[in-house]
């Protein structure tokens, strides 16, 4: 007996195996991005009236009918086209079964999938799973930018799509107008589908603002818009996602849906319908908290002897080790990370994790820190990063 073949190029998840040894050494769990703080009242009362009422049963196989309309209400705006519920959007069972569920729709076996690097790991898995291959291009350290001379090395007679996630996870970029710019001029002129993940739209620093890819001219119809709930509003273990694109795409989207999970869960769907019509001082609050979280952990982390890069969005840091002051800097990531983990009581994710290609040349010497936790949470992270000098 052995198992597909498919399945024999990954392992389960190292950010998930991060958690589980957290959780054996009672570590302050800097790992997994999913927050240590409840979600809005409001939101888990909308829940828990949808579970005593009678939205229980199967909802239809692409999504709870108000929350689709709440969702092509709200991507007719960020996306500049009419979002009919009726047939653009597809309610799925978080952003990961969205990635994966758009890959086995639009993509062959033998086809390439192109992704940028560091990326989350569950990118290439997804690949596999539909018996295509992903090709990574590097976003070069400290800025992370996309190279259009590196996109363009990676093309191929078999490249079919683009991968991008933004804000970016795990380096917390924002990518550029003139990025966005080029990358739109790459996609057109290889006739590529750009399926974006921007589960973190919400999340943004500085002034900044989120533009959906999707709403560019010339990546309208060839844009698949994938986003979800868990981030923004703190409820990760409720797994919802959700996607938007056009048809013919959408059509084969729901298929795989459809005959994969037949719909998320129908109360949970009805209390998001609730979440997102949240007012707009709910936003302004989140990023102000967010904000008060990503000083303090740039704090924590300098006075800890890390070199962490700044985010823009998100909620996390890749943060270089090298320098801090214990004999333990010269370990390899993966190594250090589960020091960090066991004996410091600091869980975190080895920098090696986010590439394929050249990671010993890329992801040593770093880690990265998700910081969706409470201050409290922070401020006790920040005590046991203090021994590790002493």
């Amino acid at each position: 007996m052995y198992p597909a073949t498919r399945t024999t190029n990954f392992n389960q998840s190292m950010i998930r195996e991060m958690t589980r040894l957290a959780m054996q050494h009672d570590a302050v769990n800097m790992s997994q991005g999913f927050p240590d703080f409840d979600p809005p009242e409001v939101i888990v009362d909308a829940a828990v009236e949808a579970i005593r009422g009678a939205a229980n049963q199967y909802t239809v196989t692409w999504g709870y009918p108000p929350l689709r309309t709440v969702l092509a209400r709200q991507y007719t705006e960020q996306l500049g086209w009419t979002v009919d519920p009726d047939v653009h959007v597809c309610v799925v069972c978080g952003v990961t079964e969205g990635i994966t569920t758009a890959l086995l729709a639009l993509l062959n076996p033998g086809d390439e999938l192109i992704i940028l690097e560091p990326g989350h790991e569950n990118f290439r898995p997804s690949a596999l799973l539909a018996d295509a291959a992903a090709v990574p291009v590097l976003l070069e350290t400290p800025e992370y930018r996309i190279d259009p001379d590196r996109l363009e090395a990676a093309v191929t007679a078999r490249t079919r799509a683009l991968l991008l996630n933004t804000p970016h996870n795990p380096t917390g970029r924002v990518f550029e107008r003139d990025e966005l710019d080029a990358l739109t001029e790459f996609v057109n002129r290889h006739n590529l589908i750009l399926i974006t993940d921007e589960i973190y739209d919400r999340i943004l620093y500085d002034g900044r603002e989120h533009v959906s890819p999707g709403s560019l001219d010339g990546l309208v119809e060839r844009t698949v818009t994938i986003g979800g709930l868990g981030k923004s509003f703190a409820v990760t273990g409720w797994r919802l996602g959700y996607v938007v694109a056009r048809e013919p795409l959408s059509a084969a989207i729901r298929a795989v849906h459809d005959y994969s999970t037949i719909c998320a869960p129908t109360p949970l769907q009805a209390a998001a319908s609730v979440a997102l019509d949240q007012p707009t001082d709910y936003w302004a609050q989140m990023r102000e908290e967010y904000r008060e979280r990503r000083e303090l952990i740039m704090e924590i982390l300098g006075r800890a002897g890390f070199s962490a890069v700044r985010p823009q969005g998100s909620y996390y840091t890749m943060a270089g080790y090298r320098n801090i002051d214990a004999p333990q800097a010269a370990w390899d990531s993966h190594r250090f990370a589960r020091w960090l983990t066991t004996d410091i009581g600091v869980a975190v994710v080895a920098g090696i994790n986010f590439y394929t290609r050249d990671r010993e040349k890329h992801g040593e010497g770093v880690v990265r820190f998700a910081f969706a936790k409470r201050l409290e949470t922070l401020r006790e992270a920040s005590r046991r990063l203090s021994t590790i000098a002493v």
